[in-house]
Order: structure tokens, then sequence, then C-alpha cells
């Protein structure tokens, strides 16, 4: 064999290793982007229903204990949570009602989620010894509403302003799972002059919160309403006809009341102002409501739990199409090593 046949076997060698080294090292590459994309998205942690706002340190002191899954014996960590912010939140709430009422509706409330309230009052124009209701010194019927509740926060402010640090408003056939209510309230201080409800974006321009939902004020916004509102008539109409959310809501903003966002951290409601006609697992429920105004429109806001849902969705096949990618380019590189 001749010296020059020696040295072109020896450069064609040393060009095949060459290349294949090259070919190897853009695989290695190519495989180490895509694990580690993999390992990036596998390792997002799903976000939770709880509002991030209550997930601090002294809420995770009752986080649920492993029990044994065919033991009959529920744990009791709610109700030690359930009983420690009946304590430190202290709500007071006050039912709107009519004599009419008195035994067809309000005496329900009092026998059921009125009885988690701090402090449970009756709000009517007639005394009503099962109740213990305040007879207010206004006349019934939707026209007077406006006027009922501000008589009513009047009341409040002068016999009872101490006794809570939230104040929530209610109808005889409204239901209000308290423990909740005092779960969303727990990072707010009661003397931010702020109020949470179902705001309706319309007549006023912060919005105001719907009657029919209820609505909840912080001690700092009724004490506003009452001495700062009420007695001026440039913050305040003076006379009872109206609608008193509408109403309440002009009167709180004249005075600096922020109308709160009481949606949760995926943008669900929790105050809601009609009768459910259907619903389904953790979707916002559908209300069947006139063509021209439905009740997303009235609230000014979308469905933003779907939306989240599609983003999700698109982000978790835009990554799978990603790997796919990766995948075939690291099969085209290892066949053009072997080919």
């Amino acid at each position: 064999m001749t010296a020059n046949s020696l040295l072109g076997r020896s450069l064609f060698n040393e060009r095949r290793c060459s290349k294949r080294s090259l070919v190897l090292l853009i695989v290695g590459l190519v495989a180490g982007f895509c694990l580690a994309e993999l390992f990036v998205y596998s390792s997002i942690p799903k976000r939770c229903d709880v509002n991030g706002d209550h997930s601090n340190q002294h809420m995770q002191n009752f986080s649920r204990p492993k029990q044994d899954i065919d033991s009959p014996e529920h744990s009791n960590d709610e109700t030690s949570l359930a009983e420690k912010l009946h304590s430190e939140i202290r709500v007071l709430c006050w039912i709107l009602t009519n004599p009419s009422n008195h035994k067809a509706k309000a005496v329900h409330v009092k026998r059921t989620w009125g009885k988690r309230c701090n402090k449970l009052i009756f709000m009517s124009s007639a005394k009503d010894e099962e109740l213990d209701s305040v007879a207010l010194p206004v006349g019934e019927g939707r026209d007077t509403l406006w006027g009922k509740t501000k008589e009513a926060y009047k009341y409040i402010y002068e016999h009872h302003i101490n006794d809570a640090d939230w104040f929530l408003k209610a109808d005889d056939d409204t239901y209000i799972i308290v423990e909740n209510l005092r779960y969303m309230l727990y990072p707010y201080n009661p003397d931010t002059p702020v109020y949470f409800g179902a705001r309706f974006k319309a007549y006023v321009k912060q919005g105001y919160m719907s009657g029919g939902a209820g609505y909840v004020l912080s001690r700092e916004a009724v004490r506003r309403f009452v001495v700062e509102a009420l007695p001026n008539p440039k913050l305040c109409k003076q006379d009872n006809n109206g609608a008193e959310d509408v109403e309440i809501g002009k009167c709180l903003e004249n005075v600096k009341v922020l109308a709160g966002d009481s949606r949760d951290a995926n943008g669900r409601g929790r105050f809601f102002p009609f009768f459910f006609l259907n619903s389904q697992p953790n979707t916002i429920p559908r209300i069947k409501l006139s063509a021209s105004m439905s009740l997303w429109k009235r609230m000014g806001m979308s469905n933003n739990s779907n939306k989240q849902e599609a983003k999700k969705k698109k982000k978790t096949t835009a990554t799978g199409q990603n790997i796919n990618r990766c995948a075939a380019t690291v099969l085209a590189t290892t066949r053009a090593l072997f080919a």
C-alpha cells in the first residue's frame, strides 16, 4: 500500500470521525433542550382554586391532615378554621324583610344560615317577637326600599357599630354561606373604606353592588355612609324613593368608599343576584336573562374562567407540539449519523 493511499484513508477516517462528533454534539444539544422544556413544563404548579390572597402562613396552619380513606369520621380541621374565623371576622347580618314575609321567608333565614352570623337583625316595618325584628319608621313597598336601607344603617350605627367588623345586607330570600364570606374577608382591614358584592357597572362610575345578591360593608364604610354621606344632600339622595342598591352605591362613591372586586383568583364570582337555572361543576352558572341584557354585560365582565381554561389548553398544546418537533429533530439527526 502506498504512502499516498494511507494518507488518503487517514484523512477520510479523520473527516468521518469529525462528522460523527459534530452530529453527536448536535443530537446532545437538541435532546438536552427537549428534556429541559419537558422538565420546566412538568414542574409548573397547578393553580389552586383558593384565592392566593388567603394562602398565607397563618391560614396554612389549618391544612388538612392525612386520614385513612376508609375512616367514617371527617377531620374537624375545617370546623376549627370556621370557629377561628367566627371570632376574628365578626359579621353582622341584617335582613331586609316585611311583615308578609316574616313567617314565609325571614324565619327560615333565622333557622338556617342566619345562625352563623355573629349578630343577626331583621329590619321590617313591624315588630315580630319570634324574629325580634326592628320596626323602622318607613312604609312598605318597593319604592321605599331606599328609605328602609338608610334607616337600617342609622340604627346599626347607633346601636351596633362596635359589635362587628363587617356589615352584611341581605334580602329575606337570599342565602349566604357565611363561612365562605368570612374567608373572603379575611385579608381585608375593616377600617378600610370598602364594600363587596356583585358589582354592576352602570349608573355609578365605579359600579354598584346588586341588592339581590347582598353586599357587605366594612365598619369604616358604614361610618362614612351614616356620618358623612346621609346628612349631606349633595352626597346622598334625601327622599326615600329610588333603587336602594344604586343609591347607596352613589353615596358610597361620593365619600370615597371603594367598590371592591369580590371575584376569586380565577375570576369566578362569589355573589350572584339571580336564580340559577342550570350550572355545571367548575363553571360559572348560566342564567337566563333577556336577550338585550345578559348578566355578564351588566356586571361588566366575561366568563374569565372559560377564557383561562382555553388559554391553559392552548399552552399545553403548544408545549406538546414543541416536544414533538424536538423528537423529530433528534430522530432525523440520528438517521443522518448512521447513514
